[in-house]
């Protein structure tokens, strides 16, 4: 129920750009992939789990200012002793971006995260996660590369065996390549 929510919500909020993109600068589309360092807040028994983050981005500039959706599917999770914490995200980040000295870029903006698979040893993750994600990018021509890092602000996981209450939030640092086709 609550992923609807935040879905109409972001149709919504995105339509509501659609007549901007008539006063756009460039527009710009594309494919991403890289690497996910994740781990879950609160729970210091568990460390870090690289996984993989790959999909497709639309972004529309303005001057020094752009608004970038993208579509991503995300392996997060964590480490632990009894086994891995493995969790699979669709992610849909909507992010401002400001563009400085040509290459540079500050971006940030909400995340919202659909669950599409877990693999934990007892319990079971939300079904949608919110995020804020903030980090900064490299326009290398039609190449780009993002360096971010993403703040749960939604509980993952309540409960973990053999760990007990873990009230965990995800965290990660990405790192990704990206090739826009405009």
């Amino acid at each position: 129920m609550k992923s609807k929510h935040l879905l109409i919500g972001l149709s919504i909020m995105l339509l509501s750009l659609a007549p901007q993109i008539s006063k756009a600068q460039s527009i710009d589309l594309g494919i991403k992939a890289g690497a996910n360092f994740s781990s879950l807040s609160d729970a210091s028994s568990l460390s870090n789990k690289t996984g993989v983050t790959a999909g497709a981005f639309a972004a529309v500039r303005f001057n020094m200012f752009s608004v970038q959706a993208e579509l991503l599917y995300s392996e997060q999770g964590a480490e632990a002793g009894f086994g891995d914490i493995k969790l699979s995200y669709v992610q849909v980040p909507v992010l401002a971006k400001i563009h400085f000295l040509r290459l540079f870029n500050f971006q940030v903006g909400p995340q919202f995260g659909f669950l599409t698979n877990d693999n934990l040893p007892s319990g079971k993750a939300k079904d949608a996660d919110f995020s804020l994600v903030a980090g900064v990018g490299l326009h290398l021509g039609s190449f780009r590369v993002d360096a971010r890092y993403n703040f749960g602000l939604t509980k993952t996981i309540s409960e973990i065996q053999d760990i007990g209450d873990v009230n965990s939030k995800n965290k990660y640092f990405s790192l990704a390549l990206g090739y826009s086709f405009l």
